[in-house]
């Protein structure tokens, strides 16, 4: 029996649907959390390791990275080191270490994106509330404020007010934070999401914003329906997904009516995939320890 690794934040619906996944797959899955990973080197006798609690992950056959839950600078640094062992010691990592440090960070991502050549939103990224204030006017007086780590839409806050901006940009450059800046898209009211999974599209969905709100995140209340890409925003995601090395990768479309056609938002390397089940049918999280079981067996 195929033994795999699930490095997780915590037990939710997710961990009980890749568990259910895994018994129709006859697949033994071990959920961890992250913060149990530990690591040693020449300890003893012992060679070097990485373990997770009582679990050695350089022994199992495959570890699918659920989530990188919030830790310090130091933390994050280690559980990527970690990753970064255990596939060094040949054992399939989904997704790869490379995929989850590039996607996690979105100035990386869209760096990625736009060195592919890919059409993405006009973004400014610093550290210096007087020159976001800059690039505020540069971007049209009307922008997205990002946080540079984030997900499911939190934090994220649009900004069409100059005072506004600039005590936004203020408060954020006492904290400590990046200043990462979006222009804001006069998209329809939805988006697409794209499910990519080893260099095809697995399930797609739309998500509209519910009333009163422009970020359509199902997790801030939008509504999903199943959703049939084009070929040239199937070829996007797929290309978006590669550019930032993710076998597995929610990738996040919006039509900008001023380019024309399809840009890329967001590329997530560890996508969660409940409403996207929910209204495609599709059965992601077995397609997911699937594709690690099959990498598994070509070691």
């Amino acid at each position: 029996m195929t033994t795999l690794a699930a490095l997780v934040s915590g037990t939710g619906w997710h961990v009980e649907d890749l568990l259910r996944a895994a018994g129709r797959l006859d697949v033994r899955l071990i959920p961890v959390p992250f913060p149990e990973v530990s690591a040693h080197v020449s300890l003893g006798a012992t060679a070097g390791g990485v373990r997770a609690g009582d679990l050695e992950l350089m022994r199992v056959d495959g570890v699918l990275v659920r989530m990188m839950p919030p830790g310090s600078l130091e933390q994050v640094v280690f559980r990527m080191d970690a990753l970064h062992r255990v596939a060094a010691a040949g054992v399939p990592v989904l997704n790869p270490p490379r995929a989850v440090e590039a996607a996690v960070d979105k100035y990386l991502t869209l760096a990625l994106l736009d060195a592919a050549g890919l059409p993405v939103p006009a973004t400014w990224a610093g550290q210096s509330a007087a020159a976001a204030l800059a690039a505020f006017d540069l971007l049209g007086g009307d922008v997205v404020v990002k946080p540079l780590f984030g997900s499911e839409g939190r934090g994220l806050v649009r900004v069409s007010d100059r005072e506004l901006a600039w005590r936004t940009f203020h408060s954020l450059e006492r904290l400590g934070a990046v200043l990462y800046l979006q222009r804001a898209i006069r998209h329809p009211g939805h988006d697409i999401r794209v499910f990519v999974l080893e260099g095809r599209v697995l399930a797609a969905m739309r998500r509209h914003a519910p009333p009163g709100e422009w970020r359509t995140n199902v997790a801030l209340g939008g509504e999903a329906e199943a959703y049939d890409p084009s070929p040239e925003e199937s070829c996007l995601a797929i290309s978006a997904a590669a550019a930032v090395s993710a076998e597995a990768a929610g990738v996040d479309l919006v039509h900008d009516p001023d380019r024309g056609g399809p840009v890329v938002l967001e590329v997530n390397a560890v996508p969660g995939w409940r409403a996207l089940a929910r209204v495609s049918g599709v059965d992601v999280a077995a397609a997911l320890l699937d594709s690690l079981r099959r990498r598994s067996r070509d070691r």
